[in-house]
């Protein structure tokens, strides 16, 4: 990836097995946004869609052996059937094969819905849960 490279401008669709492959990814190469896969897997619906939405691109100038990352705000449905707000880092080559919303209406309800779904810190105090083991 060139420094130059425009943010890809798509909303990609993720299922609960790619969602938790990606969280785990972030984890071992230590990226600054994911939340700890066991959390994911626990509480993701297991038969869920989410969503991945470019926002900008994020780099480790401390350690070059890792690429530049998307930065992306995370919608995940959770198996109470509650959406909650993240934030993950994505490796490009990770992102580009992942299938993309199919319409322009899915892309809008998408951005609505991170708009007003809660934080997974949020959420986790409205559960009467510590936001610590995220």
């Amino acid at each position: 990836m060139h420094f130059d490279q425009p943010l890809p401008h798509e909303v990609k669709v993720v299922d609960s097995a790619s969602l938790f492959r990606l969280e785990e990814r972030a984890s071992v190469l230590s990226l600054n946004q994911r939340l700890d896969p066991a959390w994911v897997q626990a509480n993701a619906a297991p038969d869920g869609t989410h969503y991945l939405w470019p926002a900008l691109w994020n780099s480790l100038p401390h350690r070059p052996d890792v690429p530049r990352q998307l930065r992306c705000e995370l919608l995940i449905t959770l198996r109470a059937g509650d959406r909650v707000m993240s934030l993950l880092d994505v490796l490009p080559d990770d992102f580009a094969p992942l299938p993309r919303v199919t319409s322009r209406e899915e892309g809008m309800q998408v951005s609505q819905l991170l708009d007003h779904a809660p934080s997974v810190r949020e959420w986790l105090r409205r559960e009467g849960e510590s936001p610590d083991r995220l």
